[in-house]
């Protein structure tokens, strides 16, 4: 056997195994979707509690993220003046931020509730005002969620200044400008009573408990294998006939 030959079925062994694993890891990812989907669904089915009977101040963010999705109730006034915007979120398909706002519950502590969309450019500023919360007592339902950090290659919020926009809901630095302690996950506002005046901010959508298209990229993947393996054994057999050049 030539070495040409040699190297090139090493090349395409490594391109089948490449397809090969790729199917595998998108059946792996659909796995764990499926598994997330069924602990939403369990826990959407379950009476909400008071957030405080499940959140402590002195909580770890890992010990939070173990009860995320529980529909939770919290009561108390909202602080304006200590609300961040959430940039680069979309609403059906427009550009715009999420409105994190601290609850001050009868504790004295905050729970940050992300009280929905609102359109970008209008966002910032004086115009900001009309999607102030209210100023009196209110009761707010909606699901438990885990703080969200920088990772990998993304840039994390500057930690030295008061911000009014973030990148995430990075409860960590978000309580560095706070003036109380901060719960260790926030609130996916889905109702307040007295309800929402207005139309804006928009809630955030609640999650959508599909299989997504893992399935269809891991069929995608080893239909690739087969057809590169059929492609490639035809080119044995042509390259096996009298004259292969690569013989």
């Amino acid at each position: 056997m030539s070495l040409r030959r040699l190297l090139l079925h090493l090349m395409v062994v490594l391109v089948l195994t490449a397809m090969v694993t790729a199917g595998f890891w998108q059946l792996h990812r659909l796995n764990e979707h499926r598994s997330q989907n069924a602990l939403v669904a369990g826990r959407s089915q379950l009476a909400p509690v008071d957030v405080d009977d499940l959140l402590l101040t002195g909580q770890t963010f890992d010990e939070a993220r173990n009860l995320e999705y529980n529909t939770v109730l919290a009561q108390g006034f909202f602080q304006a003046a200590q609300e961040v915007l959430i940039r680069n979120r979309t609403y059906q398909g427009s550009p715009g931020f999420w409105v994190l706002t601290p609850l001050r519950l009868d504790s004295g502590a905050l729970v940050a509730v992300n009280r929905g969309w609102i359109p970008f450019g209008v966002g910032t500023g004086d115009l900001l005002v009309d999607y102030a919360p209210p100023t009196h007592l209110v009761k707010v339902t909606g699901l438990l969620r885990a703080t969200v950090t920088a990772s990998g290659l993304q840039q994390a919020d500057p930690s030295d200044e008061v911000l009014s926009e973030m990148a995430r809901p990075d409860l960590a630095r978000l309580s560095h400008q706070l003036d109380a302690d901060l719960l260790p996950a926030y609130i996916q506002m889905q109702s307040q009573s007295p309800p929402l005046v207005g139309e804006l901010p928009i809630p955030v959508p609640s999650l959508e408990l599909s299989d997504g298209s893992h399935l269809a990229y891991a069929v995608q993947w080893f239909l690739f294998a087969v057809v590169t393996a059929v492609g490639y054994g035809v080119v044995l057999y042509r390259l096996g006939r009298p004259g292969d050049p690569l013989g």
